[in-house]
């Protein structure tokens, strides 16, 4: 195997090339990935636009990318999971297996957690947006051969979104609030949809979103921008909705979430934006829960069987792709919420 391969590195904001890195054979219980697909996350725009995101900030030079799918090349020793010309979906998230959470069943909560394509650690964990990687070989889900490698690059956002079900409670028979119909907003409605909701009613400011989002099944979807008091039905009589999933990380929308869930209900924050303001009294009277989501664990290897048998139809969320050796270019459609919900880097 060659000892480089070529990857999409980004230096600083808008600084984004193409170079070489490091690349070992696979040691005893790796695999050797070739990768096909990648798709490009909130937070690697975040990393492009910003340098980072919050108190984490680009250090050094970083490969992007955490959304990927690919065919296994090699094996090494004791491998028995998969075989040279599988087709896999990349898990990226290898926690350390010792902390404190992980032997307390918690390792979605490792404290030394490394995650594809960030700069929370220094050094920073290189991404996957690469022709070529090795990763444990728990880390290299097969998802059948049937199975395109676009589609497989979904697994990672949907386990996600699947995580997210899992922290509201049981949703089979609920009426569901989704407000921020990105990438991510999109997704929890197809597993709510996937887990029974009964209703769901989905809001954002961006008509193409929305659009999207009643094709993926939305009972309802609502502009807050061009209508801004589309909500005011759903808070009267202490609200309507069961479980709301806040995806956008904005302030209003939270406050929006709380106010439309009825006494005893759930809202799990699934965006991050920083500090906003809460109306904690609200929160109290309704006897509300607000739950926190992060990430996944065990929901990956769901979330490809999922994909695998087709129970969740991701296909019309793919915008574009375009090739790695490109990847301005796929990068700026990303951003452009009027043209994209999910772009992904093509590396075959």
């Amino acid at each position: 195997m060659s000892n480089h391969t070529k990857a999409v590195i980004i230096h600083s904001a808008h600084d984004l090339r193409i170079g070489d890195v490091p690349l070992l054979d696979p040691g005893p219980g790796e695999v050797a990935v070739s990768v096909t697909r990648g798709g490009i996350c909130g937070s690697d725009l975040h990393y492009y636009h910003d340098g980072g995101f919050g108190t984490v900030r680009l250090k050094e030079p970083m490969v992007l990318g955490h959304e990927i799918a690919g065919t296994v090349t090699a094996i090494g020793a004791g491998v028995t999971s998969v075989q040279p010309g599988d087709r896999v979906a990349v898990n990226p998230s290898l926690p350390c297996g010792t902390c404190r959470f992980c032997l307390e069943g918690q390792p979605i909560h490792c404290l030394q957690m490394r995650f594809y394509g960030s700069a929370m650690r220094f050094p920073h964990v290189q991404g996957g947006f690469r022709e070529k990687l090795v990763c444990t070989a728990a880390q290299a889900v097969p998802t059948g051969n049937s199975t395109p490698p676009d589609i497989a690059a979904f697994a990672e956002p949907l386990a996600v979104c699947l995580h997210a079900i899992r922290r509201a409670g049981p949703i089979a028979g609920r009426r569901v609030l989704v407000t921020g119909c990105g990438p991510i907003g999109a997704l929890t409605i197809l597993a709510a949809r996937h887990a029974g909701a009964r209703e769901i009613v989905v809001t954002d400011i961006a008509a193409p979103a929305l659009a999207i989002a009643m094709k993926i099944g939305a009972d309802a979807a609502l502009n807050t921008k061009d209508a801004p008091d589309s909500l005011e039905p759903y808070k009267a009589d202490k609200g309507y909705f069961d479980v709301a999933f806040e995806a956008s990380g904005n302030g209003r929308a939270l406050a929006d979430a709380i106010a439309c869930v009825m006494p005893r209900g759930r809202i799990v924050q699934i965006g991050m934006g920083g500090e906003v303001a809460v109306p904690l009294n609200l929160v109290a009277s309704k006897e509300l829960e607000l739950a926190g989501t992060f990430r996944f664990f065990e929901e990956f290897n769901w979330a490809v069987e999922l994909l695998a048998k087709r129970a969740v139809d991701v296909t019309p969320l793919l915008s574009a792709t375009i090739h790695y050796t490109n990847p301005r270019s796929a990068f700026e459609l990303a951003s452009d919420r009027t043209k994209a919900m999910k772009v992904q880097l093509a590396f075959d």
